[in-house]
């Protein structure tokens, strides 16, 4: 059995792509992948759980997401792998562990980046009236796969320079909106439009948590850069939890200012919440407002951009293990970025963009589900990461674990409850997406179960090698 799987035996990952991210660089996709979460989408969820409500909601989002990133970052140091969770459930429960990970974090960063080109369309069309939002959302795709197919160092060093950007504008809004800060205007009708609590309140605090999730949404995107990391062991930690740490701080710190500036219930349901928020305080002509505006475009850049990072990655590193066709884990001679991959993740991006008025699912346009779908995708991978992570410490105890979860079980199962609590709230409140995302991954299982012998002929990473096959080495 030894010399059969000789070649696995303490053999060396292969990294085809580059390593050359820094910790700064991988805390600047950490926090970018998400900021545009901080900027609008949010606030709908004080629409259905009024400002208090929602404020519970949003922090038990948060303890989730703090203590699945806790223990998500001991998965990504010990197998870091450009699959991330594919790579980890696969480990743990061999293929079709994989599949559902692997199927699952597709979903969610696929389905994105269409939407928040979209808020750039929008956004550019208020700017450039004569300017169609969808040919705008056409031309972000354009330019920032291009960014990402010249090099992972180029596209991180841009990504590290619009978080900042993005970063410096959240801090400027809480500045300019503190002299009007009036905690009585936060807690005014704070409890889905009452001003106590009442057990009618609990209906819209569940149904507010798609919005609370949208504040720290794709944060473990950085777990499919950790084979272009420098270091990622001592790395990646830093950047995890400063990231984590950074978004929390951000989130609190609008929703609190944008709250307490004036009557919040003209924010509840709208695109911009922040501009708006500021004219309480500044007025509609004031030069702060159209920085604001102005730069308010740095925040959705940065998610896009980064959701890009991942989403490439994810479906390289898919086809590379064989559950996708070989072509998209092609290399890029010269740049060494999986730019099929890239390009591929746009098509469906660029085709979705220019169905959303053609698709309608449940009275709304396709974006606005897309974004549900890109949560239950989420949610799901969530849950087979923390399930992986209580396999791997059971199966393989001694595996080299560089960064350990703390407060081992609480944690994880902490994470692993909260996630199954915000799957059954999302599949409550959005039955008919949730059928078509359940009809989505049997598709998918149905061209999983196709492509076994090519998953036989591929490569096999000594990062991903199933348990049974650490087995069988060992026999």
């Amino acid at each position: 059995m030894e010399e059969a799987h000789g070649h696995h035996v303490g053999a060396v990952t292969h990294h085809e792509l580059n390593q050359s991210l820094t910790t700064l660089q991988l805390w600047a996709i950490a926090v970018g992948l998400v900021i545009s979460g901080e900027y609008f989408g949010w606030s709908y969820g004080w629409a259905s759980a009024g400002t208090l409500g929602f404020t519970i909601t949003a922090l038990f989002v948060a303890a989730m997401y703090t203590t699945f990133i806790f223990s998500f970052t001991e998965l990504t140091t010990s197998i870091p792998h450009a699959g991330g969770p594919f790579a980890y459930a696969r480990h743990a429960f061999g293929p079709t562990g994989g599949y559902l990970a692997g199927a699952a974090t597709l979903v969610e960063f696929v389905f994105a980046p269409p939407a928040i080109a979209l808020a750039i369309g929008a956004y550019l069309n208020v700017q450039f009236p004569g300017l169609d939002p969808k040919i705008a959302a056409l031309g972000a795709y354009l330019v920032f796969m291009s960014l990402n197919i010249v090099g992972v160092a180029i596209a991180a060093t841009f990504e590290l320079v619009v978080t900042i950007l993005a970063i410096f504008e959240l801090l400027v809004f809480m500045g300019v909106v503190s002299p009007g800060f009036s905690i009585a205007n936060f807690v005014k009708g704070g409890w889905s439009g009452e001003d106590h609590f009442s057990i009618a309140s609990f209906g819209g605090m569940f149904a507010a948590i798609p919005f609370a999730i949208w504040f720290f949404l794709a944060i473990e995107g950085v777990a499919m850069a950790a084979e272009e990391a420098k270091d990622p062991k001592r790395s990646i930690p830093i950047a995890y939890i400063t990231g984590i740490l950074t978004l929390l701080v951000l989130a609190i710190g609008v929703m609190l200012f944008a709250g307490a500036a004036g009557d919040w219930t003209k924010l509840s349901n709208i695109n911009d919440p922040l501009p708006q928020a500021m004219k309480f305080i500044v007025g509609e002509k004031s030069g702060w407002l159209h920085m604001l505006v102005a730069l308010g475009l740095f925040g959705l850049v940065a998610s896009f951009h980064g959701i890009i990072l991942g989403y490439s990655r994810q479906i390289f590193a898919l086809a590379r293990a064989g559950y996708l066709p070989r072509v998209l884990a092609t290399i890029h001679p010269r740049f060494k970025t999986p730019w099929i991959a890239i390009l591929a993740g746009g098509v469906i991006g660029i085709l979705a963009i220019f169905s959303d008025d053609l698709i309608v699912i449940g009275g709304q346009p396709l974006t606005a589900n897309i974004v549900t779908m890109s949560v239950f995708g989420a949610i799901v991978m969530y849950m087979t990461s923390m399930a992986s992570l209580f396999k791997l410490r059971r199966s393989e105890p001694n595996m080299d674990r560089p960064f350990r979860a703390p407060f081992y079980p609480f944690f994880p199962a902490f994470a692993l409850f909260a996630a199954t609590i915000c799957l059954i709230a999302m599949i409550y409140y959005n039955l008919l997406v949730f059928g078509i995302f359940v009809a989505l991954l049997a598709i998918g299982y149905g061209y999983f179960l196709t492509t076994a012998k090519r998953r036989e002929e591929s490569p096999l990473d000594d990062l991903i090698e199933s348990t049974e096959e650490l087995a069988a080495e060992k026999i």
